[in-house]
């Protein structure tokens, strides 16, 4: 059963506690370093277009949309209203982006996953498992924007000619990359003592070894799709990306991807998807119920 969140003034603050929560997933992705064939501390990966600087000065321009998706969502239960409510947030959510870009996509899709993961976590309060909301934000997604222009994107020709579900698809059924997928594998790997930065790594590849991503598809047909989680699966079988075995394996992956042009953007979307309801979990967990987060207004 969902639960639903009062508004008032408690309930704005949380609504800015999870918009902060959600640029600082953008932030965390983007710094990440090294992932293979996407922009990092090091490297502009398959996109020639974007760098850090501008993947992070985009991140911080989303903090009010975010909020506004929050916002929108308390006091409420899935719905078709508040589908298309979300929707045209996030479409003012994109113009935002490319007025701050120029018009680079950076985070189209991440504007979709964290929206949907956002919209939840506001509905629910801090009281839910990032397994109920990931699985609200589904129930949300499987309403139509009914408002929507029927555009011709790459995602959509990408899904009708290899017959994947896409973005949408990984949405509406609960976003299971990062609950039964990555969210353990991040967990497993602090349990074991293992950096941060490879906790998130392993993470990201295990994503990158099971996810169909529309973006690799875009660029490199099945040819680098398989290719890429053969490599991210080599990385995970030889120890992960802090051995030595998992690290030139990792190498390998990255010139992979960029021999083919391409970039596993759907899988860094999920990434912070996980990063988001990890620090929310994180920070319920951490301060006895109550979240509060280290934040500062």
């Amino acid at each position: 059963m969902v639960i639903v969140q009062e508004k008032g003034k408690k309930g704005t603050l949380f609504c800015d506690r999870l918009a902060h929560f959600a640029v600082l997933a953008l932030i965390d992705e983007a710094m990440l370093t090294p992932k293979p064939g996407l922009v990092d501390k090091e490297s502009k990966g398959a996109h020639t277009d974007m760098s850090i600087d501008l993947m992070l000065k985009s991140a911080y321009a989303l903090q009010s949309t975010f909020a506004e998706m929050a916002e929108a969502s308390i006091g409420q239960f899935p719905s078709q209203d508040l589908r298309v409510k979300l929707a045209e947030i996030g479409r003012r959510g994109e113009q935002i982006m490319f007025q701050t870009t120029n018009g680079v996509n950076t985070h189209k899709g991440a504007i979709w996953a964290l929206g949907l993961l956002t919209a939840s976590a506001a509905i629910h309060g801090p009281h839910v498992s990032p397994q109920k909301i990931a699985q609200t934000a589904g129930e949300i997604a499987k309403y139509k924007d009914r408002c929507t222009s029927e555009l011709i994107t790459n995602g959509l020709k990408v899904k009708k000619k290899y017959g994947v579900s896409g973005a949408t698809g990984e949405a509406q059924l609960g976003f299971p990359h990062i609950v039964h997928i990555a969210l353990p594998v991040l967990w497993r790997a602090r349990k074991k003592g293992l950096s941060e930065t490879t906790a998130r790594l392993d993470a990201l590849l295990s994503i990158i070894a099971h996810l169909d991503d529309t973006c690799i598809l875009h660029r490199g047909g099945t040819e680098a799709l398989s290719s890429a989680k053969a490599g991210a699966k080599t990385v995970l079988d030889v120890g992960g990306s802090s051995s030595l075995e998992g690290g030139r394996a990792l190498i390998e992956l990255d010139r992979m991807l960029l021999s083919h042009n391409a970039s596993p953007g759907g899988c860094a979307d999920l990434l912070a998807g996980t990063l988001f309801l990890d620090r929310l979990h994180g920070s319920f967990l951490n301060n006895g119920g109550v979240l509060v987060g280290n934040i500062n207004f």
